[in-house]
């Protein structure tokens, strides 16, 4: 096993299936300990703790809460002394057109993508500055760089998180604390799976490298970015969209 991260903790939310749970595979292989925050699939991050005896704890919460957020944090310093990575990868969808989209529906995904990423940094942020070190990777979207027909909530969410991860990768190079982002294009996982496959057949023909990625895809690139070795990457965005969109 690789035991570059040896020692450090992770904070992944979102960790319990999909890209999230590949991203806590991919860091534990590394030698990461993990903590996977979760909303409603507890039997899902259950499995993964199972999966990983030892190396995973648990932590459920709302990251669209700033008070849930800051316990979420709170919980995983206290339980193991540190906070080295979070991975802000949870995000929710509620598509409809502009013209009929409510400001609940618009609210709601905004607090969860992109009020949650900024609440659980600024929340992780005083642990890492006292470490002199840190990793903040947030997952976006190829639909942030895009925009897309009935998602106007999800693309300014996704794209909102451009801004955020710029901006505070400026505020925190001299911390020893850098901050990336990875926008994945159309990912292989349980939501897609429904989509009827003359969907995901055009879908595909628009991808130049002719599939889906697999959430294994993006999560190579995110443990790259939490390398301890990649500290001279700061406020970069990293595509992974085979082609879809450069």
């Amino acid at each position: 096993m690789d035991s570059s991260m040896a020692d450090q903790v992770a904070l992944v939310t979102g960790g319990a299936r999909g890209i999230g749970r590949a991203i806590c595979d991919r860091l534990i292989g590394c030698g990461a300990t993990i903590a996977a925050g979760y909303s409603r699939n507890g039997e899902m991050a259950k499995r993964l703790a199972d999966d990983h005896p030892g190396r995973v704890t648990l932590h459920q919460g709302n990251i669209g809460n700033q008070d849930d957020c800051v316990r979420v944090v709170g919980e995983v310093v206290e339980q193991h002394g540190r906070l080295d990575v979070l991975v802000n990868n949870a995000g929710i969808t509620a598509d409809r057109t502009v013209r009929k989209m409510s400001p609940d529906e618009w609210n709601r995904v905004i607090q969860v993508n992109l009020s949650g990423a900024f609440y659980l940094s600024s929340a992780a942020l005083p642990q890492m500055i006292e470490q002199s070190y840190g990793r903040i990777i947030n997952i976006s979207s190829v639909i942030g760089e895009t925009g897309n027909i009935g998602q106007a909530n999800y693309a300014a969410s996704k794209s909102g998180l451009f801004g955020l991860t710029k901006t505070l990768a400026l505020e925190s190079a001299k911390r020893g604390i850098t901050v990336n982002c990875v926008a994945p294009g159309f990912v292989l996982t349980d939501r897609v799976a429904v989509v009827p496959e003359h969907a995901i057949a055009r879908v595909i023909d628009s991808i130049p490298v002719g599939r889906l990625a697999e959430p294994d895809d993006v999560a190579r690139v995110v443990e790259f970015l939490a390398a301890p070795e990649s500290g001279y990457i700061t406020g970069a965005v990293y595509s992974v969209n085979g082609g879809l969109y450069m």
